[in-house]
């Protein structure tokens, strides 16, 4: 009877580990460094590794372990081949043929920001529902599809990369991606940053973000504070976020929409602006759609994980 299972959430930073029984309670979690030199050839060794001396120290034989899930930054395709991650240095890599052949374990991989979704799915902010779309908010914008209560995978592994949705013409930056005019340039930390300084360089009224680093934290704090330049520039986000998520929601029908990563940490007047531009936009069948934040945090990942060989 198989009784655990391991999730792997690996970054550009860390590999977030955890331990499952298969009810779903966490055990253990850890993490370890990602080693992105040399085009990352240590980050599966490495996390081979860890979860075998795991396995050793919880005095746990293979015959009780269903299984790793693992999250990559990057698309991954059914079979757990991964053409390319920019954060991690990989050109091709085939994720579970090498996690498996180094543990002697089942692997299955996904998309980070697909497990993600799965993660709040299965225990988080979406918990009771089948037909999840997820957005992460941190250095880029995530997403991640739930149809079904199945990962949406695409024929190229990269389903749900909804801050590549193109939302501006008028813009001279370059996403990371090589586009121009991503959501993602909008609406991640670094997005609402940037319209934050472009908003204090085209005025000179007063803001409690004049002579201050100029993150999405303290914009939403100057908002919470009542300062008006600070709502002009969430009110942009807002629209940018909330017209495409009604595009997306157009598509997929979703019963809840979950808004994760480190700028939902802002709370729910995060979704009051978000919300005020979906509505007007959304397809009728779509307006009353559920929205939630995030509940797992950074371990939604390990979680979704553990799900994908739970499954």
């Amino acid at each position: 009877m198989k009784k655990y299972c391991f999730g792997a959430d690996i970054g550009g930073t860390t590999v977030k580990l955890g331990l499952f029984d298969t009810e779903g309670n966490i055990l253990d979690k850890w993490e370890i460094k990602t080693h992105t030199e040399n085009e990352g050839a240590a980050i599966l060794p490495d996390t081979a590794a860890a979860i075998l001396a795991k396995m050793e120290e919880r005095k746990l034989n293979p015959g009780e372990v269903a299984g790793i899930g693992v999250g990559v930054p990057g698309p991954v395709s059914i079979d757990g081949i991964v053409p390319h991650t920019a954060n991690l240095g990989w050109g091709y890599k085939e994720v579970t043929k090498e996690l498996t052949e180094r543990t002697g374990l089942p692997c299955k991989a996904g998309n980070d920001a697909n497990v993600a979704a799965l993660g709040e799915m299965w225990m988080g902010g979406a918990k009771g529902h089948k037909d999840v779309l997820l957005l992460t908010l941190g250095t880029g914008v995530g997403g991640g599809i739930i149809v079904d209560g199945k990962i949406l995978t695409g024929a190229h592994g990269a389903g749900g990369e909804i801050g590549h949705i193109h939302v501006e013409d008028q813009i001279e930056e370059h996403c990371g991606c090589g586009n121009q005019g991503c959501l993602e340039q909008f609406a991640s930390a670094t997005g609402i940053a940037r319209l934050a300084r472009v908003a204090l360089a085209e005025s000179d009224e007063p803001s409690l973000l004049r002579g201050e680093e100029v993150t999405a934290k303290a914009v939403f704090d100057a908002l919470k504070e009542g300062d008006e330049l600070a709502k002009r520039v969430v009110e942009r986000f807002g629209k940018y976020l909330g017209t495409a998520i009604s595009v997306m929601a157009g598509i997929l029908d979703p019963e809840v929409i979950v808004i994760g990563g480190g700028v939902s940490k802002a709370g729910w007047i995060l979704l009051d602006y978000i919300r005020k531009y979906y509505k007007p936009y959304a397809y009728k069948s779509s307006k009353e759609t559920e929205f939630a934040l995030a509940q797992l945090g950074n371990d939604a990942g390990i979680y979704g994980c553990a799900k994908l060989i739970l499954d």
